[in-house]
């Protein structure tokens, strides 16, 4: 579709794909940047982040990992080495002692839920961290109900008494890790006293909790958003990676720090480089032999430095520095924070291309739109939460005129007069990749016909790598980093009393783009729900099911009340699927200084009976 007197008409793929072609030619170095897919295959975001810079000659390429885990690489790199879950999902089910903070598992990843559930059928010990109460807490052996944004205070006075109490691993430590005199002097700062007055959590409850993990091995830790996506996410990471260092809990069968990704190849999109610092395989741009092996590869010079992120490109946008943006797969006005200013941001573009599957809302406000195809009409693959590349096959043929997504930036490319990008099928862009990405060396569509493979796979004889960190770290040794505990940056005052944390439901996906247009799960759950406490309820004179207007500085929207004790006083909570109550209108753009990923779950509202 090209948008035409206002309105976006039907259009064929040469008249639409000649027309991206020739305005692109017109944006060509920092004017441009690309949004990629998490739910596009690792072919495609490998073709998307090669476009952006060998073509279009920038590094502003990104996805939406920025809103979700980019503070696990930020963060698990400067510990470990590698910014990636350690372990394999089936040693879950093994572990005798498993943490699971800021992980709402059973909505957010339900077969990782089943494997916590088996480990606990074991005689496993669990130890649910959520300021709500999600359904982890019917199967934990404690729960700690902390305050949001207050995860490092947490961990870092369980990792008290577990040095006070001389639990830690003194021979992991001393042969695998280093900066640890560093980082127990930080732990002075987290007397118990202050921890239990930071978080909530009652001090009996922090002591049991850390002689529960250090004392129960082999243990692993599971989180994902609710420690991520915080101003201070980066620093909520690195403490579960000195958490894990300080009992010997990583490199071993059943243990490591685990993330739980957010869409189905967030792993893959940030491997293929879809980021706006690394080639794929995490290789720096700023590194010069790095970039003269792409440039030779690519046959094209590439800029050496990093291009702006996600949350950076549109606010680039509304400045009017960034005027042309290739965005595939995503709808920033339902996921972006500040919601209202990302609509504002792109509404400033002077040419817009969406690529996607349906006509979201982003969608809607394109100059051009190119219909391509569900993961079930294409070949590829995709890496899961746990660095397995598994192949999927085209199982349908295309809807209407939609096409594969690497297809369509191949024409695009092709149509600008760029060589490379000559592939028939997407087998041969991952024979490239392989050529170009040491973890992914190994592997080939003829390996994974036989199943997955963990990478690193860095040979073609390699079986694949389902724990990292076993003998050494990626950067050799483990890496101890000293935390202090920063308050979230937008916290409750007397015109906004109330903190709302966000979650998902376990019937949509993200944004609802998909999820929404399945009736059925529209009957599990239709509408946005507003959940808070009956405590701060009868306060406001609200009842189940009033409609109710939430307000923060940046926007209101109104949706149901559920009146519940799974939220704690003070605190509501709200999902995003919904385009009808726009969640994302309200949160805070405020941004990890590391990271650069929004807080989206913490900030201050108001709620009152509409």
């Amino acid at each position: 579709m090209i948008r035409k007197n206002r309105k976006l008409t039907e259009a064929t793929w040469d008249e639409a794909l000649d027309l991206v072609a020739s305005k692109f030619a017109q944006y060509k170095g920092e004017k441009f940047a690309a949004i990629s897919s998490a739910k596009a295959t690792n072919e495609e975001n490998y073709l998307i982040q090669k476009f952006t810079r060998s073509v279009m000659g920038t590094n502003n390429i990104d996805h939406c990992a920025r809103l979700c885990h980019a503070p696990t690489v930020a963060g698990l790199v400067q510990s470990f080495g590698s910014g990636a879950m350690t372990n394999s999902i089936p040693e879950i089910g093994d572990a005798k002692c498993i943490l699971a903070i800021g992980t709402n598992t059973t909505s957010g990843h339900p077969i990782i839920g089943l494997e916590i559930k088996r480990a606990v059928r074991g005689g496993a010990k669990l130890i649910v961290a959520n300021p709500r109460e999600i359904d982890l807490c019917r199967f934990a052996t404690i729960w700690l109900r902390h305050r949001p944004g207050s995860d490092v205070a947490l961990l870092m006075g369980v990792m008290r008494v577990i040095v006070d109490e001389g639990l830690l691993d003194s021979s992991f430590i001393e042969e695998r890790c280093e900066n640890f005199d560093q980082f127990r002097d930080s732990l002075q700062a987290f007397e118990l006293d202050r921890v239990v007055q930071i978080t909530g959590v009652p001090r009996e409850r922090v002591i049991e909790a850390a002689r529960i993990y250090a004392q129960n091995s082999p243990a692993t830790i599971l989180y994902a958003m609710g420690i991520t996506q915080h101003s201070h996410g980066t620093d909520n990471v690195i403490a579960t990676a000195n958490l894990a260092m300080l009992t010997g809990n990583i490199g071993k069968l059943s243990t490591g720090v685990n993330p739980l990704r957010g869409q189905n190849n967030v792993q893959g999109a940030c491997d293929m480089g879809a980021l706006p610092n690394v080639y794929p395989g995490y290789q720096s741009v700023a590194d010069p032999e790095i970039r003269a092996k792409f440039e030779k590869a690519w046959g094209s010079p590439l800029s050496d430095s990093p291009g702006l992120t996600l949350t950076e490109i549109l606010e680039a946008a509304y400045q009017g520095r960034i005027k042309a943006l290739y965005l595939v797969g995503e709808n920033p006005l339902l996921s972006e924070p500040d919601a209202h200013h990302a609509e504002e941001a792109l509404r400033k573009l002077e040419f817009f291309v969406v690529q996607d599957i349906f006509l979201s809302e982003t969608a809607q406000l394109a100059h051009v739109v190119l219909p391509a195809t569900s993961f079930a009409e294409k070949d590829g693959t995709f890496t899961n939460t746990e660095r397995r590349v598994q192949r999927v096959r085209q199982a349908l043929e295309p809807r209407g005129d939609s096409n594969p997504d690497w297809w369509i930036t191949c024409q695009i490319a092709k149509r600008l007069g760029t060589n490379g990008f000559d592939f028939d099928h997407p087998s041969q862009i991952m024979e490239e990749i392989a050529q170009l990405t040491p973890s992914y060396a190994g592997i080939s569509y003829e390996r994974l016909d036989n199943g997955g493979l963990q990478w690193p796979c860095p040979t073609k004889e390699h079986p694949g790598t389902p724990i990292l960190h076993t003998e050494r770290f990626t950067r050799g040794k483990g890496r101890f980093l000293p935390l202090e505990y920063k308050p979230s940056l937008e916290l409750p005052n007397e015109e906004y009393p109330l903190i709302l944390t966000t979650e998902r439901s376990l019937y949509h996906f993200h944004t609802g783009t998909l999820t929404r247009k399945v009736s059925g799960l529209n009957v599990l759950k239709g509408e946005e729900l507003v959940e808070m406490n009956p405590e701060d309820a009868e306060k406001l004179g609200i009842a189940e099911g009033d409609w109710v207007r939430v307000a923060s500085r940046r926007g209101e929207v109104i949706a149901r009340a559920k009146v519940t004790e799974a939220s704690p006083p003070g605190v509501v909570s709200m999902s995003f699927h919904f385009t009808e109550a726009r969640t994302n209108l309200l949160t805070n753009p405020a941004l990890d200084p590391v990271s650069k990923i929004p807080e989206l779950k913490v900030c201050a509202v108001k709620v009152a009976k509409t």
